[in-house]
């Protein structure tokens, strides 16, 4: 993959992942988003969020298969897109529809497993988004690795909260369930051989001490 691919990637990505927020504001303005424009706005953002998110997680394996080293750079701003979307979901569901009121919000996040669930995928991407520049990397070392590992935890956090938010046709969060279930099957196999190399090396470097 060329250079020049890499900024039409990222030009197409950016086009793609703004879309949703120039549709939401051409609707506000305009007067498409229907009869709840609110809970309109709550779902496009929200699976906006959830789709970047997996796309983010999808940068990893299509890297390895079609060994696009370049295509790294990829994944800090979609997985910065989908921390946007996520708050914007957030912030509209507090502020549009439970009007900022502590109580109902601490009560639908006790009460209602769905927003339980959804709360806690939000909370867990913050430091993920904190954290995702390169200072943080140097910072943090190798706990930056393990930290960033949250992302499996919030993606299925965040199907299993579209599930449960679908009343009728469950068909598409599905598709996202089999998707994301793919794309973490996909590490196993990098992480076990990861694993194996460790291993080696540590026994490796215990012979040498010993034969030292």
């Amino acid at each position: 993959m060329t250079a020049r691919s890499v900024r039409r990637l990222k030009v197409l990505m950016w086009v793609s992942a703004l879309a949703p927020a120039a549709w939401i504001a051409g609707g506000t303005f305009r007067g498409w988003l229907g009869v709840n424009p609110i809970e309109k706005v709550t779902h496009v953002t929200g699976l906006s969020a959830l789709v970047l998110l997996l796309l983010t997680l999808a940068v990893t394996p299509v890297r390895r298969m079609a060994r696009w080293n370049r295509l790294i750079q990829l994944r800090r701003p979609l997985g910065l897109f989908a921390f946007f979307y996520a708050f914007l979901h957030f912030s509209i569901w507090m502020a549009l529809d439970l009007g900022f009121q502590l109580s109902w919000i601490s009560e639908d996040i006790m009460e209602r497993p769905y927003i339980t669930v959804g709360f806690t995928a939000f909370v867990l991407l913050i430091p993920l988004a904190v954290t995702s520049t390169r200072g943080w990397i140097r910072r943090l070392g190798r706990r930056w690795a393990t930290l960033h590992r949250l992302v499996y935890i919030t993606a299925t956090l965040g199907v299993i909260h579209f599930y449960w938010l679908v009343k009728a046709d469950t068909s598409l969060p599905l598709l996202f369930a089999g998707i994301l279930t793919l794309l973490l099957a996909s590490r196993i196999g990098p992480w076990h051989e990861k694993r194996k190399r460790r291993q080696a090396a540590s026994a490796r470097r215990r012979q040498q001490l010993s034969t030292g």
